[in-house]
């Protein structure tokens, strides 16, 4: 009994140190909660140009891939300010820090030298990307004056699309009495699209109004 009594001892104080040594499991990352559009596209986007353009696989679907947006300064090159206010503006549009675009050469003629700043632009990718053309779509783009659609000819013959705005202030989060100058900006939608019909046929299921 008391040789029974101390084996069960011993396995007791095995199994305990075991327990102490032992890694605790690596949790696995957290999956992301998709956004309106981002399940838009999966749930209804996929489905229909796969049955429109007759597509064997999901994988040729094309998507959009990223979003390029653009602030030019023009004659604020030299204002060290308007420079700070475009990139302010851009981080506020986007949710994302913007880059400063510098001149790759000198301009006599535009008073321009090389490595002078002269714009910021900003890329955009994955759930800030959605979230960006769900707002353009739905929210900025309706609050241009007298708006009746976007052109249906901005695209490249690659399946990308360019669009211009007037004006920052049509993004809600810009206020108007907080800006030094009201600025236009250059929207660039990348998709992997082969075609611009496979990317019109995209962008107008995911809600961009092209006008008729």
């Amino acid at each position: 009994m008391a040789e029974e009594k101390k084996v069960k001892t011993a396995v007791e104080a095995v199994s305990k140190e075991e327990k102490a040594t032992k890694k605790p499991a690596k949790k696995s990352a957290p999956t992301r909660e998709l956004s309106r559009l981002e399940e838009k596209y999966r749930t209804t986007v996929i489905p229909e140009m796969m049955k429109e353009f007759e597509y064997t696989t999901v994988m040729q679907v094309p998507a959009i891939h990223k979003i390029v947006i653009n602030l030019g300064v023009g004659d604020g090159a030299h204002n060290a300010k308007v420079m700070e206010d475009a990139v302010r503006d851009l981080t506020t549009i986007s949710g994302q820090k913007p880059i400063v675009i510098k001149a790759r050469k000198s301009v006599a003629a535009f008073k321009l030298r090389e490595g002078q700043e002269v714009g910021t632009k900003v890329t955009l990718r994955g759930s800030r990307m959605y979230e960006f053309f769900d707002k353009l779509v739905t929210i900025a783009l309706p609050r241009v004056r007298d708006f009746r659609g976007v052109s249906q000819n901005s695209f490249d013959g690659r399946g990308n699309y360019t669009l211009g705005v007037r004006e920052q202030l049509i993004f809600p989060e810009i206020d108007y009495d907080s800006i030094g100058k009201i600025r236009g900006a250059d929207i660039v939608i990348v998709t992997t699209a082969e075609t611009d019909k496979e990317a019109y046929s995209l962008l107008a299921k995911l809600g961009m109004p092209f006008r008729k």
